[in-house]
């Protein structure tokens, strides 16, 4: 694998923990291929900003209005759990150096489809307390022009416009933050906070020890999806009553009812339903919709066959009960004890859910 300082900037150097911290867009190439990102550093990519769709926070910007101002633009999704860690750091350094001359854009390029709705955009973003400006780029115009790959990526852009640092991925904060420093001094800003930003984040947003991820994000819909290991495949885009399987090996996992498995996601037909998952890390997610009526979806989650008591998620009680409200994000288990591989299980009580991944932490 390459080593050189633009990959270096991920944050970690091997692939699998590199998945781990940052979700990649789909390409014609294997993800998970060890292959050198590409590099945005002495482009001047902001006049890619005319293509968003929309605005949040603000009114439009352009690179014309941001001359002179340095500038950290933060690509992100609101269902991608490393964009949701990534959060308050990024929010506290908007907070920061703001009156020092930092202007900093989330730009919201959706992975899946409900994510490019305007509502939904905007529960999440006061949701995560986000006051800075955020772009909507649901045609990926922005994306396009910052040739971006990875959600989350930040690119760190001087007075001129030109982009100086970049970093994909989560971690590597305090380096993040001594380049927007350095980019600030070289602007001559009169004032700027001596001290780095203290981020104590908890809930969803909790930082992740990586020595303790051995589970990939898995997609459910049959475009990305791996490791299914429900008896007899998939059938794309039709009915089928699915199994699940008896002995999931580490990260496999498999549907257990009535489905319809589609490109970006899995729908249950039948009044129930399960998934199960055999995982090995502290956290487990998984994004869910409600019905397409917007009807609510209880259900149920299980760790090898048990109760998850302490171990529940914010998205579940003791019991692993739960609903199904809003396409979003949802953390069902935080394991409160030493981390192990775990057959997770979750039943839905009603028709009509909607699946499209599983994340890990």
């Amino acid at each position: 694998m390459a080593t050189t300082s633009r990959w270096a900037h991920i944050g970690v150097s091997i692939v699998t923990a590199m998945v781990a911290i940052l979700c990649t867009a789909p390409v014609n190439t294997p993800a998970l291929e060890a292959q050198e990102p590409p590099s945005n550093i002495g482009s001047y990519p902001l006049s890619g900003l005319s293509g968003a769709t929309g605005w949040i926070n603000s009114r439009p910007l352009t690179a014309k209005q941001l001359k002179g101002k340095v500038v950290l633009v933060d690509f992100w999704a609101y269902s991608c759990i490393n964009c949701i860690r990534t959060v308050p750091y990024i929010r506290a350094w908007a907070d920061k150096y703001k009156d020092s001359g930092l202007v900093v854009i989330g730009v919201h390029t959706p992975e899946f489809e409900f994510e490019g709705q305007l509502p939904n955009v905007q529960k999440a973003v006061q949701k995560l307390g986000i006051t800075y400006p955020v772009a909507l780029d649901s045609d990926r115009a922005i994306w396009n022009a910052f040739h971006n790959q990875y959600w989350p990526a930040h690119y760190f852009i001087d007075a001129a416009g030109k982009v100086r640092y970049e970093h994909f991925g989560e971690g590597e904060y305090e380096q993040s933050e001594r380049w927007i420093q350095e980019l600030l001094k070289e602007a001559n800003v009169k004032s700027m906070p001596v001290s780095g930003v203290n981020v104590h984040a908890e809930g969803v947003q909790a930082a992740v020890d990586l020595r303790e991820v051995h589970s990939p994000e898995t997609y459910i819909g049959y475009s990305r999806a791996q490791h299914f290991a429900s008896p007899g495949g998939f059938e794309f885009d039709r009915e089928k009553l699915y199994t699940a399987p008896l002995h999931p090996s580490i990260n496999e996992w498999g549907l257990d009812g009535t489905w319809v498995d589609h490109l970006q996601r899995a729908e249950l037909v039948s009044g129930t339903g399960k998934i199960v998952f055999r995982f090995y890390a502290r956290d487990l997610h998984l994004v869910l919709g409600p019905r397409a009526d917007g009807k609510p979806v209880r259900f149920r989650v299980t760790m090898d066959g048990q109760a998850l008591g302490e171990n529940h998620g914010v998205d579940t009680d003791a019991q692993g009960n739960g609903t199904v409200t809003e396409y979003r994000l949802y953390q069902l288990v935080r394991q409160k004890g030493a981390v192990g591989d775990h057959i997770f299980a979750i039943e839905f009580l009603d028709p009509g859910v909607q699946a499209f991944s599983f994340t890990f932490g």
